[in-house]
């Protein structure tokens, strides 16, 4: 099935592309920001100095960015009308004291410090398609007081899962405002390398993971599978929301997305359905 389709993303699609008022985070390897995908459409980067100079094909870092941006914001992405705030992180071959490569993790503290810039910088919603620092257990309070501030200026946080197959959690997904993302493959059923546990069931989604077709650098799409493939579809769908119904709360966004705080015993979440998210908000249920 189209992933789109999957996902109940082309009703929506088909209402709004999405306001450049809402502005929608990515916090991944350097963008290609002069990629053709992306003419027309508002892009901003922080920290372009960040990254290791232009982006060529040799640049893994920069491909994965550039492919999560397109899958979200490209000509044919989710939400081609929102604004894109890149702000790099990973790099191939970082400097002296500079960030982790896209291969080898991430550092709490420099992630916690990128967080807070792009909330700082308006952000509306923030997408985390990396692999999961910590082990659930190990408290980051850097890491955790980012998330707090997410969560107190109303930036919804969409975070891959990770793709170890682990049965657990971690920092990122433990936080109660974060939204864990797990992949579906394209029969809509659970791919098995995607980390699965309690929290993850129960505040997490599923999404699109199976062979997603990503902007190349170099013409050619880049195929992207995983968790990191599945993000941006719910991120996408969250910057929709937003555009769609400007005066919704980030909180009730966030409980249309997430089917609500309902109790979950799985630790494996239900697959996104964007347009029932977009029919719960254009038809909220009365107060009790």
């Amino acid at each position: 099935m189209d992933p789109l389709d999957l996902v109940g993303l082309t009703p929506l699609m088909a209402r709004t592309s999405g306001r450049s008022s809402v502005v929608v985070a990515l916090i991944d390897g350097r963008v290609a920001v002069d990629h053709p995908a992306f003419a027309g459409h508002p892009v901003r980067e922080l920290r372009p100095s960040a990254g290791t100079g232009a982006c060529r094909g040799v640049d893994v870092c920069c491909a994965h960015g550039t492919a999560v941006a397109g899958i979200i914001a490209g000509g044919d992405g989710v939400c081609p009308g929102c604004t894109l705030l890149s702000r790099p992180l990973f790099a191939d071959h970082p400097i002296d004291g500079g960030p982790a490569t896209c291969l080898s993790g991430v550092r709490t503290g420099e992630l916690a410090e990128a967080i807070t810039e792009t909330v700082d910088a308006g952000a509306h919603v923030l997408n985390l398609s990396m692999a999961q620092p910590a082990p659930s257990g190990v408290r980051d309070h850097a890491l955790e007081r980012a998330l707090d501030r997410a969560a107190d200026r109303g930036v919804i946080v969409v975070v891959a899962a990770g793709n170890q197959g682990r049965l657990g959690s971690a920092v990122l997904t433990d936080h109660p405002w974060v939204i864990p993302v797990i992949a579906y493959d394209r029969a809509g059923r659970p791919m098995p390398q995607s980390n699965r546990g309690m929290s993850i069931g129960r505040h997490g989604v599923g999404a699109p993971g199976d062979r997603i077709a990503g902007l190349g650098l170099d013409g050619r799409p880049l195929t992207l599978s995983g968790t990191s493939a599945a993000a941006p579809f719910v991120t996408g769908t969250v910057a929709l929301l937003r555009s769609a119904f400007p005066q919704a709360t980030p909180a009730a966004v966030r409980y249309a997305v997430t089917h609500g705080p309902g109790r979950r015993h799985s630790v494996t979440p239900p697959l996104l359905d964007a347009w029932a998210s977009y029919t719960a908000l254009r038809n909220p249920a009365p107060a009790a």
